[in-house]
């Protein structure tokens, strides 16, 4: 096994465009109607399959429908599901996602069974035999932030394990605690908002309130201007830097039309993102992470990664849903060229 994925686990409910929510009982006739496998586990798992690598997801979900249907479509598309827990009387994590005609994405979500992960819904034995651990919502994952599992992680490390982490949300208090995985990964790939939240109090002065929207920050260009609320590249620097004294090898810093930043102990570098028709951002940042991840593991070095990352993105933004528009490796590559 290539890669193991461990985290957040979600079935989004997605519907485009909308526009606006109909009043009482009226109907709104939308395009397109999906669901899919989601969340920084999940759709990152379903992302590094489509990139050629083979992937073991860990996690839990509920023993629901939800849940059925999660299994079935994650194994359709190639996952080794074997390891997921059903949390018995517990719902699966969903989300229902009405994507703005712009891309933008306000979400209704429930947590669910993602919130009881432990190390006891992992298995240590499989982990030891992968190239790479991919984190994904240590955040939400509460049960995880123990020193048993960052005893785990520094283990895997040593023996040579790449082990790379992704965020969920963008509530200040979770990112604050999800900084104690910090010293315990290689890479970190939050988007802009969440840097500067996360790096709240590691830096002096900095305005944690100018993020973007929540959600993942992709590194895909549209037609429509960066926010006037979105953060400076100075900004997301200096929250990056604090980040990277806190023990990681490298912070990639997703955001959207402004790229990613890339900074590591050698400096920073920002890659420009490819210009693209954004339909929906559902998903972009799993997919920066898969390509990411694809490309470390093909011998790039982080910069090359990242543009890597950079494809992966753009591919999905073009589609409904976090694994709509990417295929496979080789047309992932072909936008880079």
């Amino acid at each position: 096994m290539t890669v193991a994925t461990i985290g957040v686990h979600i079935v989004d409910i997605l519907a485009r465009p909308v526009s606006y929510i109909p009043e009482g009982q009226d109907t709104a006739l939308v395009d397109q109607i999906r669901l899919t496998a989601a969340g920084s586990a999940a759709g990152t798992a379903v992302d590094l399959v489509k990139l050629g690598n083979e992937v073991v997801s860990m996690g839990a979900i509920g023993d629901d429908e939800l849940g059925d249907f999660l299994v079935a479509v994650m194994a359709k598309r190639g996952v080794d599901v074997s390891l997921l827990t059903r949390k018995s009387g517990e719902q699966t994590a969903a989300s229902i996602l009405p994507i703005r005609p712009d891309g933008g994405r306000p979400s209704f979500h429930v947590p669910g069974a993602n919130l009881g992960v432990t190390t006891a819904d992992l298995d240590e034995a499989r982990l030891r035999g992968v190239r790479a651990v991919h984190l994904g919502g240590m955040d939400v994952t509460f049960g995880l932030g123990d020193p048993a599992f960052f005893a785990l992680l520094d283990s895997l490390r040593a023996a040579g394990v790449i082990v790379t982490m992704d965020l969920l949300s963008e509530m200040p208090d979770l990112l604050g605690m999800a900084r104690a995985f910090l010293p315990h990964v290689d890479y970190v790939l939050p988007n802009d908002s969440q840097a500067l939240l996360m790096a709240a109090g590691l830096t002096a002065g900095s305005d944690t309130g100018s993020g973007s929207s929540a959600g993942d920050t992709s590194a895909a260009e549209g037609d429509s201007p960066p926010s006037a609320s979105s953060p400076s590249v100075a900004e997301v620097s200096a929250a990056a830097l604090a980040l990277l004294g806190e023990g990681p090898r490298g912070v990639l810093v997703t955001m959207g039309a402004e790229g990613s930043l890339v900074v590591t102990e050698a400096g920073i570098e920002q890659v420009p993102a490819l210009k693209v028709e954004v339909s929906d951002t559902t998903g972009c940042g799993d997919a920066y992470c898969a390509g990411f991840i694809t490309g470390l593991l093909h011998g790039q070095d982080v910069v090359g990664a990242a543009r890597w990352g950079t494809a992966a993105a753009a591919q999905v933004a073009t589609g409904l849903g976090s694994d709509a528009g990417l295929t496979d490796l080789e047309s992932t590559l072909a936008l880079l060229t």
